[in-house]
């Protein structure tokens, strides 16, 4: 049976109803049944009722109390078996034993109105009369909160309340605790293998004779559709429609199953293509801050499957990324097992000067933090700085905590997060409940009182006004420049040798200039630091009206004075939301960004995760033939090499108005305090100062332009979808159908052969080195998410299944086939193996016959040959985004091991996820200083039984040279233990699930 199915299919979510008064009424594509309600203890008025039809007016119930099939953990306990236990003794404790009341079920409250009566009721953190709590960080209160609210002596106990409330002592042991996040965030790249995924523990569930409708989400799960459309067109008026429709003809069969799955699984809305960038629809829409669940109030908290997940940690709601496996985990009731973390306070002070943008803040944050360290740690800011600055000021400083290295970047709620929500469209009564909660349970901060002295793990100050306006690149995120010393690093970059700062060219080919026809008919000319990509992309700044408004206001500038953007500058905008496409055409200054080429690209990430399209031919040409360090700038949050284009090797990150002004002046190697940034049509010279507003100028558009009415008729609009989604057919079945042919979906091999017994913890034999890296691999360079190269086992699969080249779309649009994704493991074009002694591409070399071969293709023939690989690395293994296939790939390719001088966190997590053994060298060594090659042969031993392995337990390596050295292994928790004596988190879940029937 089909259905074709229009709003109804696009908002089929269990837990999402909808506002009449803020989002209209949401239809669903078919009825499910009520829910359990939350139950603090079984006696309360809130124990679990009877389960019945869901009747059309509960539908019409507003959307902020998620109510709808939300599991409290009592219910759960009795539906599922899903155990945060330490061995496997304690997962097959009997579910009898488990406590049938919540343990802190007296400190539950009622929170009242105003004006009578009640919002709903609550656990009190100030009812413990705990004056250790008053010293709590507000982002380890949420943390807290959730202890307590979840506390069924089971998956949460009262030992692991008082860690958390004892943080100032336990969180430098690194103690480990459970935590629930109150709902799932997913985008379409990492989304549709969570899908695909959930899809196959279905069939695998079957197999094994469990019930498969237990893989259901368990609480609210959104995903967004943002990472798909490129900018294929640019600098038409109609770029955005033509791009929407090759999106929709590159991803059809993506999109449908996608819908498929918001139909076959509970709890899940699928926010279809052209709405919006996931981080700022969830800053704008989704997050509620605060949810009232059927009466049950507790603090908003949010893991997602995209590392900038921490944005609505602006919002003071407690997010932050991981891997699409923890996160499938935590969609199925199974508790986050994560270390109790340090927090660094960082005070902000002082206002920011004239001129400074909120991205020069936060490229400036980014490097004192990233000096710093705060690598696993949360960062919260604090100060009366922090009163200065706007909610989207603090979006943007929260969105780059990946970059930063923190898992959290995290600002409480106070008057200016109220003010935001209230301009964002949250209805008088929804912020009013929020302040109220927030306040009566001690994380609320009012800078107009006396503030109480909280304890950090270390402290960190900066006076906003020592901020300059700045840049960062060319590679990597936290490399700022100053905007006044930019001429002079980029010709150090030119003459430094290659690495991320340096392209190492002669100085005799430096000033070199190549003439060239633009499109076959334009006289055109590149240099070094010519500018061939300008994009205002990313949730980062488009999120931001102050930055957006800015760039107009430069365009408008420069438009008056009669300065244009170079013709082969390929210029894009891609807002993060159709809010910010009101206010920049209710100001008037849209028409002015479209004059300098600054047209509407679409509603998405597009450059910012390496969807900016092909380059015109002529300009690709002139680049390649002629070995051109073209440049790429992009108000974006990362710059790694290889990202953003394959032919810009220098990629500065910058705030939209630079953005636009760098267009403008054509090259990135120019003095902008010294040097004319063009000529007016008067023929004077024309500097940056003569183009850039005052924040005034800002400030008034901004006031006059950016208004609630814009936000809520973009967000009612959201829940109709578009046309060409509501159209996709797709089948009823909650089993999914697999088509053999499809080359973008495709049933994973993860469960073949899967009993019911776990396999046991596995070592390393005779293993090969697959690579031998550096510094800084990230999961860019081990799963790249851009274009498909023609000569690329991938492209070689896809061809030989009648794909053209045309249709190859992306690896990150690919993501749901596992066979185009192992061949697209270290396919990076710029990644850099040892092994290759220098030589940059996606290749190494099979050991035994010293073939030089494809990644994909050695692999292959070490698996064929039934030999173990591993891989060694060093610093910072695995950073950038929380990417699953860069676990998930190597899994395929046979890889059992990666040696590391330290590891991204969300990464090293993935890794464990997927039975990979992670292993650190000791301080002070490396591959390098142990005088490994990477020919060498390794043996890992480890325990038979999974009960004599400790977390962090340092064992040796040894090599088939006669050389040994000890590393510590990574699993850092005991529950990772389980996982990894389970053969991965999903096997893990599955044989608890298929337990209980």
């Amino acid at each position: 049976m089909y259905i074709t199915s229009g709003t109804s299919a696009l908002l089929r979510r269990a837990s999402h109803s909808s506002s009449s008064s803020r989002t209209g009424k949401r239809v669903f594509s078919s009825l499910s049944k009520k829910p359990a309600s939350p139950s603090p203890s079984s006696n309360s008025s809130h124990s679990v009722g009877s389960q019945q039809t869901r009747s059309l007016s509960y539908l019409s119930a507003a959307r902020w109390s998620h109510g709808v099939d939300w599991k409290s953990p009592a219910s759960l306990a009795s539906q599922i078996r899903i155990s945060s236990a330490f061995s496997d003794t304690l997962l097959h404790r009997k579910i009898a034993t488990m406590a049938s009341e919540n343990a802190f079920k007296g400190i539950f409250t009622s929170l009242p109105k105003p004006g009578g009566g009640e919002f709903g009721k609550f656990y009190s953190l100030p009812a413990l009369n705990d004056p250790r709590i008053d010293k709590l960080p507000y982002s380890i209160r949420i943390l807290l909160e959730s202890a307590i609210r979840n506390c069924d002596g089971f998956q949460v106990t009262k030992a692991d309340v008082e860690k958390i409330i004892d943080w100032e002592k336990t969180s430098p042991n690194q103690v480990e605790i459970p935590f629930k996040p109150a709902r799932v965030l997913l985008q379409d790249f990492t989304g549709v293998p969570v899908v695909v995924d959930l899809a196959c523990m279905r069939n695998a569930m079957n197999k094994l004779g469990g019930d498969s409708d237990k893989i259901n989400p368990l609480v609210p799960v959104d995903l967004v559709i943002d990472h798909s459309v490129q900018v294929d067109i640019a600098r038409t008026e109609d770029a955005v429609q033509e791009n929407q429709k090759l999106e929709f003809e590159r991803n059809k069969e993506r999109f449908a199953f996608l819908k498929w799955g918001s139909n076959a699984f509970q709890n899940m809305l699928v926010v279809p293509p052209g709405s919006g960038i996931v981080h700022q629809v969830n800053l704008e829409y989704l997050a509620r801050v605060v949810f009232n669940n059927e009466g049950l109030l507790y603090p908003d908290s949010v893991v997602g499957t995209d590392s900038h997940t921490t944005m609505i940690d602006g919002l003071g709601v407690a997010g932050w990324g991981v891997g699409g496996i923890e996160a499938e985990a935590a969609m199925l009731g199974q508790p986050m097992s994560m270390v109790l973390p340090g927090v660094v306070g960082f005070k902000l002070s002082g206002k920011l000067p004239d001129g400074v943008t909120a991205t020069d803040l936060v490229l400036t944050v980014t490097q004192i933090l990233r000096k710093h360290g705060v690598v696993g740690k949360f960062v919260e800011f604090y100060g009366a700085g922090v009163g200065e600055i706007s909610l989207a000021d603090r979006a943007t400083i929260a969105n780059m905590s990946p970059e930063y290295g923190a898992t959290m970047g995290f600002f409480p709620v106070d008057k200016v997060t109220l003010q935001y929500l209230k301009l964002t469209g949250r209805s008088d009564e929804t912020v009013s409940m929020i302040e109220a909660y927030l306040r009566a349970n001690n994380m609320f901060v009012d800078y107009s009182e006396p503030q109480q002295e909280r304890v950090y793990s270390s402290y960190l100050h900066l006076d906003l006004g020592d901020v300059v306006p700045c840049v960062s690149g060319p590679k990597r995120p936290h490399d700022r420049v100053p905007l006044k010393d930019m001429k002079a690093d980029w010709h150090s970059c030119l003459d430094s040798k290659v690495g991320f700062k340096g392209f190492a060219v002669p100085k005799e080919t430096q000033e070199k200039v190549v003439k060239f026809l633009f499109k076959g008919e334009e006289p055109a000319e590149l240099k070094h630091g010519s500018v061939v990509i300008a994009a205002i992309t990313s949730c980062t700044n488009t999120s931001n009206p102050s930055v957006m408004l800015g760039a107009g206001l430069v365009a408008k500038k420069a438009c008056e004075l009669g300065l244009k953007v170079k013709p082969w500058v390929k210029t894009s905008l891609a807002p993060g939301s159709g809010v910010a496409t009101k206010y920049l055409q209710e100001s008037g200054l849209q028409k002015y960004l479209n004059e300098q080429g600054f047209n509407i690209v679409g509603y998405g990430c597009t450059t910012c995760i390496g969807n900016s399209g092909d380059l015109e031919k002529t300009v690709g040409d002139a680049i390649t033939e002629n070995d051109i360090v073209a440049a790429a700038v992009l108000s974006g949050n990362r710059n790694f090499e290889g990202r953003v284009h394959p032919l810009t090797r220098a990629n500065y990150l910058a705030s939209p108005p630079l953005v636009v002004a760098y267009a403008i002046a054509g090259t990135v190697n120019i003095d902008f305090d010294k040097e004319p940034i063009g000529v007016s049509k008067d023929g004077k010279d024309v500097y940056f100062r003569d183009i850039w507003p005052s924040n005034e100028e800002v400030a008034e558009v901004v006031q006059n332009n950016v208004l609630p009415e814009m936000f809520k008729s973009t967000y009612k609009a959201i829940t109709t979808g578009n046309p060409v989604w509501n159209e996709l057919a797709v089948a009823a079945e909650k089993l999914y159908s697999w088509d053999p042919t499809s080359t973008y979906i495709h049933e994973p091999p993860y469960f073949e052969g899967m009993t019911m017994d776990p396999p046991g913890p596995h070592g390393v034999k005779d293993a090969y080195c697959l690579l031998n890296f550096g510094n800084s691999i990230t999961t860019d360079h081990i799963s790249p998410a851009g274009s498909i190269n023609k000569d690329s086992p991938a492209a070689k699969y896809l061809m030989e299944r009648g794909v053209n080249s045309r249709q190859f779309n992306s690896y990150g649009s690919r993501r749901g086939n596992d066979e185009i994704m192992a061949r697209g493991t270290f396919a990076n074009i710029r990644i850099l193996n040892k092994l290759l002694n220098g030589e940059v591409g996606p290749k190494t070399i099979h050991i035994p016959s010293g073939e030089k071969l494809t990644v994909f293709d050695a692999a292959m023939k070490y698996k064929s040959a039934g030999q173990d690989t591993i891989i060694l690395a060093g610093d910072e293994y695995g950073s950038g985004s929380s990417r699953d296939w860069a676990a998930k790939g190597p899994m395929l390719l046979g890889v059992k091991a990666v040696i590391a001088k330290s590891f991204e966190r969300i990464h090293r997590s993935n890794l464990v996820g997927m039975g990979i053994v992670p292993l650190c060298f000791k301080s002070g060594e490396d591959a390098d200083t142990l005088g490994l090659t990477g020919h060498e042969r390794y043996t890992i031993d480890l325990p038979s039984s999974v009960s004599d392995i400790r977390p962090g337990q340092d064992i040796t390596v040894k090599t088939d040279t006669g050389k040994q050295f000890t590393c510590t292994v990574r699993f850092d928790t005991e529950v990772e233990l389980a996982y990894f004596n389970h053969g991965g988190i999903l096997q893990y879940v599955i044989r608890q699930l298929a337990a209980k029937q």
